[in-house]
């Protein structure tokens, strides 16, 4: 089956542009992402942490 879509795709003027800017758009996605976890505040990284738990200390009390 693949051998039929590479086919089809090898006809395509322009198709190799495709996976160059898939690549580029999933690292510049990562890449930001990683930035933004170095320049977070501490304090809302804690705050984000601790909702788990404060919600099930306030599903345990009568």
């Amino acid at each position: 089956m693949l051998k039929f879509v590479k086919q089809n795709l090898e006809n395509i003027d322009g198709v190799s542009i495709y996976p160059i800017v898939s690549l580029l758009i999933f690292f510049l996605f990562f890449i930001g992402l990683f930035l933004w976890v170095l320049t977070a505040k501490k304090e809302h990284i804690k705050e984000v942490s601790n909702i788990p738990l404060e919600d099930q200390l306030k599903s345990d009390q009568p």
